[in-house]
């Protein structure tokens, strides 16, 4: 993996960095991993190919299946070679992986500072077909508060099934419930939006984002 610090030097472009935080407990195993897998492939795909959005945006992926864990740390999507396979099992310590991206988003924001890099509002998008099954309260209040706070954008997203009234706990507005496993509209959605804020010209605006009628409904 390419040193994230030199990578900011050698690419001054701003940046949108994004986290995404995935429930990878048990209950998603089948046609739900299937589509999600699919989905964030088309995700890093559509981005690449967006003259951008390839330059602007850092991801991160962490997963909340029986461990939470790191499975990419921030990178220029551009430098994303493949993606492993995400495979479902165990419970769903998602506060536990909500803590690690906002401590990651963070540091992410700390090193573009530190390298004279602007940076559009980070984004963490929260997907789950349930609910956390460890101490969640913390890491919703830290999402939401830099939510209001208009220092992030926080996208909670319930899969069918999701406990809707605590992921909207994440968020200043409201969790979206994603229609069937519309996963990879709801990534293109993403990757769409991801265009929308890297063509902006400054990065405190405030973009106007594409509908999500194709996937999601509050």
């Amino acid at each position: 993996m390419t040193d994230s610090h030199n990578d900011l030097i050698d690419n001054p472009s701003p940046r949108c960095p994004v986290a995404l935080v995935l429930d990878t407990s048990g209950s998603m195993d089948g046609e739900p991993i299937r589509e999600l897998n699919a989905g964030i492939q088309l995700f890093i795909d559509e981005v690449k190919s967006d003259d951008l959005a390839r330059w602007s945006v850092d991801l991160a992926v962490y997963t909340a299946g029986g461990s939470a864990d790191c499975i990419q740390s921030f990178i220029g999507v551009e430098q994303i070679a493949g993606f492993a396979t995400l495979h479902a099992s165990g419970s769903t310590p998602l506060g536990q992986a909500v803590r690690m991206a906002l401590d990651d988003l963070a540091a992410r924001k700390k090193s573009y500072r530190d390298a004279g890099v602007p940076y559009y509002q980070p984004w963490l998008v929260l997907i789950s077909d349930g609910a956390p099954t460890d101490a969640w309260q913390d890491a919703a209040r830290r999402a939401r508060d830099l939510s209001e706070q208009r220092k992030l954008v926080s996208l909670p997203i319930g899969v069918q099934g999701a406990d809707l009234g605590v992921l909207s706990q994440f968020s200043s507005k409201p969790a979206v419930a994603l229609d069937g496993l519309k996963f990879r509209e709801l990534f293109q959605w993403l990757s769409a939006s991801m265009a929308r804020v890297s063509a902006s010209t400054s990065s405190d605006a405030s973009v106007q984002l594409p509908s999500m009628d194709g996937w999601g409904s509050i």
